[in-house]
């Protein structure tokens, strides 16, 4: 019976510290999404004509009743390249929360987004550092202006047995070409 109850329990331990999800920002292999994506071969000017920043809102937490209890959101920042031919490359993905200060930059080296493809970054549902007026910063640049990525955030959260979610678009605050 002892030998019994001793299988079980290390059972027990292995099933709950074996429950962990895995890191939402990591591919199959165990890869940082937005690592295998950087490039340290320098970027010709003639590749990178255009210039934009843009402003992406993001909710960390919200209030959902008048005692001022907050729920907390996951939320996933999406950078999709919509071009059929170029790439796009990203500099800066930077992470601020409510009072505006500096939480995490992402990138260390260029993105180099594929045409028509996705990078996504997942802030985890326990990660409240930003707050309810959280915000990312992407910069980007493209061989020439028709390039109209679309940058978003989904958030979802549940608070009892109500779940819910909502996007926010990214908006350009410094275009150039």
């Amino acid at each position: 019976m002892d030998k019994l109850l001793l299988v079980l329990s290390i059972g027990l331990l292995i099933c709950i510290f074996s429950c962990e999800g895995p890191d939402p920002n990591l591919d199959r292999q165990g890869e940082d999404e937005l690592k295998a994506l950087e490039t340290v071969r320098p970027i010709k000017k003639s590749e990178q004509n255009f210039q934009d920043i843009v402003y992406i809102p993001i909710y960390s937490d919200i209030y959902v009743d008048q005692a001022n209890q907050k729920a907390l959101l996951a939320a996933t920042l999406s950078i999709r390249n919509t071009s059929f031919t170029d790439s796009l490359f990203i500099s800066k993905i930077d992470y601020f929360n409510t009072a505006g200060t500096l939480v995490r930059s992402y990138v260390e080296n260029l993105i180099n987004l594929p045409p028509m493809a996705t990078v996504n970054y997942v802030i985890e549902k326990d990660d409240d550092t930003g707050g309810t007026g959280a915000n990312f910063i992407v910069e980007f640049s493209a061989r020439n202006a028709d390039i109209k990525p679309l940058i978003q955030a989904i958030m979802i959260g549940h608070t009892g047995n109500k779940g819910f979610a909502f996007s926010t678009d990214g908006y350009s605050i410094m275009a150039k070409e």
